[in-house]
């Protein structure tokens, strides 16, 4: 268990008021969950590339299905994709066309 503010435990109990100040300390609205914390750092590290595995061992799962729901296809992701294929399939045609 987290040492709470005060220096004792963290329990579901006290955590609801522990929550709260911290959110009014970040400025954040009261309709942000602690999971939505979780959900948020997750897809970050999937965003920077993390694989399957990597999100796994970071969420503390043994099975690949949690970490699927966090690699979300962004815009930048498949642009990057398209982009490899695009130089992939440029590559081919290059390598078609030399006659050596």
């Amino acid at each position: 268990m987290s040492p709470a503010a005060e220096g004792g435990q963290l329990r579901r109990s006290n955590f609801r008021a522990t929550w709260v100040k911290a959110l009014k300390a970040a400025g954040l609205p009261a309709e942000v969950h602690f999971h939505d914390l979780r959900h948020t750092g997750n897809t970050l590290a999937s965003n920077t590339g993390a694989s399957t595995r990597e999100l796994m061992t970071r969420m503390g799962h043994s099975t690949s299905r949690a970490a699927l729901i966090y690699q979300h296809m962004t815009g930048d992701r498949d642009r990057a994709i398209a982009d490899g294929l695009g130089a992939m399939i440029r590559q081919s045609r290059e390598e078609d066309d030399d006659p050596t």
